[in-house]
């Protein structure tokens, strides 16, 4: 299946047929030249993945039969990034990494520091560099995007029902690393990662009452997106330890590497 090119719909146009217009027809139609009677890959970014016959290939819309439907649950263990906003993020960039790495959902908030404004709802853009990273990786569910205008008041409402509150930055004294024992957890986990210009004296009094473990990347600086990828990096290798939820299992138990 994999070999196959892939194509999204929404879980709403998943049926017993799924019918591709705008960019995913393009992409079929124009760009591979796809034909009926060929076979591709369609997912709907809510865990169902199908192999699929093309019926139709028209100027307006092109009609797929999906076969052998699979369904992948969510990970037992989920990780929320909420990136502020930063002229210099490279916020394509890290969206697609950020469905590779098997993000649940991106907040992308406006730091009282931050360089620039956040606009009130989410762009298509965004929404566009994540299909990329589904059809890309094969993950087959597709982060939620938020934007939160309102600052870190608005994330820190949104994660309070979670798990787990991390917040990562580098150059703290006296504050650990970020390490197995905090990351990957069941569960879903909140890193709020900064602007360029790093947080407001109010910000951090803000995560503090509202439950945020300090955790240090070390001494080097990060860039805005880097250091959320890293989170994001080390969350879901830790997800995939022997004895976490998530854990191949395909993978035997005591496999070394190297």
């Amino acid at each position: 299946m994999s070999e196959l090119h892939a194509f999204y719909a929404p879980p709403d146009a998943f049926g017993e047929t799924v019918v591709l217009q705008g960019q995913e027809l393009k992409h079929l139609a124009q760009a591979l030249r796809l034909k009926p009677g060929q076979r591709c890959r369609v997912m709907d970014g809510a865990g169902r993945t199908a192999e699929a016959v093309i019926e139709s290939v028209g100027r307006r819309e092109a009609v797929l039969r999906p076969e052998a439907v699979e369904f992948t649950p969510r990970p037992a263990s989920r990780a929320v990034v909420a990136l502020a906003l930063s002229k210099a993020t490279r916020r394509g960039f890290f969206l697609e990494k950020a469905v590779e790495l098997g993000a649940e959902a991106v907040w992308l908030w406006q730091g009282d520091f931050s360089q620039g404004r956040l606009p009130k709802e989410e762009k298509e853009s965004w929404q566009a560099k994540m299909v990329a990273g589904i059809k890309q990786s094969g993950n087959p569910w597709l982060p939620e995007v938020r934007a939160f205008p309102e600052g870190i008041a608005g994330v820190a409402a949104a994660a309070a029902a979670f798990e787990h509150h991390l917040l990562p930055w580098e150059k703290q004294e006296g504050v650990p690393m970020l390490s197995l024992a905090q990351a990957g957890l069941p569960g879903t986990t909140c890193y709020v990662v900064g602007p360029e210009g790093g947080f407001s004296s109010a910000e951090l009094e803000a995560l503090a009452a509202a439950g945020y473990s300090p955790v240090s990347f070390g001494r080097r600086i990060l860039r805005c997106e880097t250091a959320a990828t890293l989170c994001l990096g080390i969350h879901w290798w830790a997800s995939q330890q022997a004895g976490r939820p998530d854990f191949p299992p395909d993978i035997p138990a005591d496999f070394v590497c190297g």
